[in-house]
This record gives C-alpha cells, structure tokens and sequence, in this order.
C-alpha cells in the first residue's frame, strides 16, 4: 500500500506538505480487514481515526427500537473515528466492513507525537476534522428540517 498516495488523497489531510504526508504515513499502521466485520462498535471508548485505503465500510446507529440502521456508506479516502479524537468521548457508531477492506490507522498517541514536530500539519488535520464535522451536522440539520 502507497501510505502516502492513500493519505494525500483524503480530506482529513488537505494543505499537508509532502513531509507531513510522509511523517503522518510513517507513524500510520495498516490494517487488513475481511467483510462483514466490525472495526469498533457504537458505545466502545474511542481514540483514533482511521482512513480507508480500500473497500467500503458501513456507519451504523441503532434506531429508538435498538435496531442497527445504516446511516452512511464510506469508501476509498474517506475517514471516520475522528470524533474520538476532539471529544475523548465513546464511539458514536458502529463501523462495519461491507467489503474486504485496507486501512490506515492513527491512534491519538501518534498524532500527538505528529504534532510535536509538525505543528502547522497537526493544525491542518484539526482544521479539516471540524469541516467534516460541520458539513455532516450541516446534512443532519437538512434532513432534521425536511429539505
């Protein structure tokens, strides 16, 4: 897997240079996963993102009747998990593999260590955490309104 050609391709690492690319790919771990199953579930204490490198995984919710909904598809060079990241906070979805999936894993202990050295590319991932985070809330307050 080409980390770097994975990372320079998602969001979560916009206006990175080359070095903070190869420095967030060094720190990366990769992981292999089979269909259908579950990279964390909903409720789970969470501190780390990971980026899809291949494959699809499903974002699930349980409904008011504890049934699991389907809420999002993601596939190559989306990101989830980062919630975790800004809030410390437990899982807000369970996330599943609808497809044989190759990701990039990055705890928040080696993120930390990224932003000792590169602060400018660490505020850079943070800047584009808060624009997923704001564009989905944005999606969540359409649905909300009926638009």
């Amino acid at each position: 897997m080409d980390r770097v050609a994975v990372l320079s391709g998602s969001s979560l690492f916009d206006m990175l240079s080359n070095e903070e690319l190869t420095a967030v790919a060094q720190l990366a771990t990769e992981v292999r996963v089979e269909a259908g199953q579950i990279l964390f579930e909903e409720g789970q204490l969470g501190d780390s993102v990971f980026v899809l490198a291949q494959g699809e995984v499903e974002i699930m919710r349980r409904d008011s009747t504890g049934t699991p909904r389907c809420i999002a598809t993601l596939g190559p060079q989306q990101f989830f998990g980062e919630m975790s990241l800004i809030d410390k906070e437990y899982r807000s979805a369970t996330v599943k593999t609808r497809t044989p999936c190759e990701l990039l894993h990055l705890s928040s202990e080696k993120l930390t260590a990224f932003r000792r050295l590169h602060r400018d590319g660490f505020t850079f991932i943070v800047i584009n955490i808060a624009r997923m985070l704001s564009a989905r809330l944005r999606e969540a307050n359409n649905k909300l309104a009926g638009a």
